[in-house]
């Protein structure tokens, strides 16, 4: 599953509970430059004005740092942030409460946003552009809408799946943001910052193999420390130096690319069963024991991004740069039957 994968982007139960490692300002924060240039010009103007941010909407693979964006618009704001996801508020009512406890300029940060019901959703959009809420009461014939009034806030929602939002929900987000993944200089560097707040000894060589490691996912790369610091701990002297950093990788079965095990069995079934495809998703599914959606949405879309895989009409195929990486040999075309 991907939870227990070490280099899942998906955060693990209280692990992002430690807000000591979390950048609060965007001085701080490492990375995604042209995205804090932009949120910087328009947190200032919006000081300037003495209005409200814009709605803003946070996309991109998990781990990148959404979250702690959201955290830092509200400090940088001088505001305060509520905190809830689409898959908490499940009617209507659950919006309304949480919308009508918000004080004036506050963030309001919706986790998830794309698993909004539709409902919710309708309830939502008047919210978001004239800052008010129509709500019922009462039923039947005696029903009758309330118009409630709401202060001005501004709303950052996350998600992993933009592309799941409905347009008249996207269209009402003033500031779009993606998140991609980082580049190894920069992780290395929140390597060695989260280093110095957790008070362990690192190496800059371990850093930068620590990076290189990590999937291009500061969250990653905090967890890949966090466990490097368990083992220099019982099997070293308390420094992660660049030998150690090696051995414990190892240990955890991530490879110098940032592969796991679950990435090798799924390009080695490619590979050997398959001679390097193209092979249908449910077909390639069935072969590795896992399901065809948690395929598509968790492996994929690194080892794509990375240019390991292709997908074409006729299915998955591997990459000549996936052999030459891997260290496998080119397959021979495969000789068609004369009589076929």
């Amino acid at each position: 599953m991907d939870q227990n994968r070490i280099i899942s982007g998906a955060a693990w139960e209280g692990e992002d509970q430690d807000v000591s490692v979390r950048p609060q300002r965007l001085a701080e924060y490492i990375g995604q430059e042209a995205v804090k240039e932009r949120l910087s010009i328009f947190i200032e103007a919006s000081q300037q004005r003495r209005e409200a941010l814009d709605h803003v909407l946070l996309y991109g693979p998990p781990g990148l740092g959404k979250t702690t964006l959201a955290h830092i618009i509200a400090n940088e704001l001088h505001v305060n942030i509520r905190f809830t996801s689409g898959p908490a508020i499940e009617r209507a009512g659950d919006l309304a409460s949480v919308l009508t406890n918000l004080e004036p300029g506050d963030v309001l940060f919706i986790d998830e946003i794309h698993r909004l019901s539709r409902s919710v959703e309708e309830v939502l959009y008047p919210a978001m552009e004239d800052f008010h809420l129509d709500v019922m009461l009462g039923k039947g014939p005696s029903a009758r809408s309330v118009r409630l009034d709401l202060p001005r806030f501004t709303l950052v929602g996350a998600t992993t799946r933009a592309g799941m939002l409905t347009a008249p929900l996207r269209d009402r987000f003033g500031v779009i943001v993606h998140l991609d993944f980082y580049e190894p200089a920069d992780l290395a560097e929140i390597v060695k910052r989260t280093a110095r707040v957790l008070d362990v000894p690192l190496a800059p060589e371990a850093a930068v193999e620590i990076a290189r490691r990590s999937r291009g996912t500061p969250r990653i790369a905090n967890r890949l420390l966090r466990r490097l610091r368990d083992y220099v701990d019982v099997r070293g002297n308390g420094e992660i130096t660049y030998e150690m950093a090696q051995e414990g990788l190892a240990l955890l079965e991530v490879d110098p690319h940032g592969l796991d095990v679950v990435d090798h069995r799924l390009l080695e079934a490619l590979y050997h069963r398959y001679r390097g495809g193209p092979v249908g998703l449910e077909t390639l599914a069935a072969a590795i024991g896992e399901e065809s959606g948690t395929i598509e949405d968790v492996y994929e879309p690194y080892l794509l991004q990375q240019g390991y895989l292709q997908r074409t009409p006729r299915g998955r195929t591997l990459t000549p740069l996936a052999l030459e990486r891997l260290g496998w040999p080119p397959l021979a075309p495969v000789q068609k039957n004369l009589f076929e």
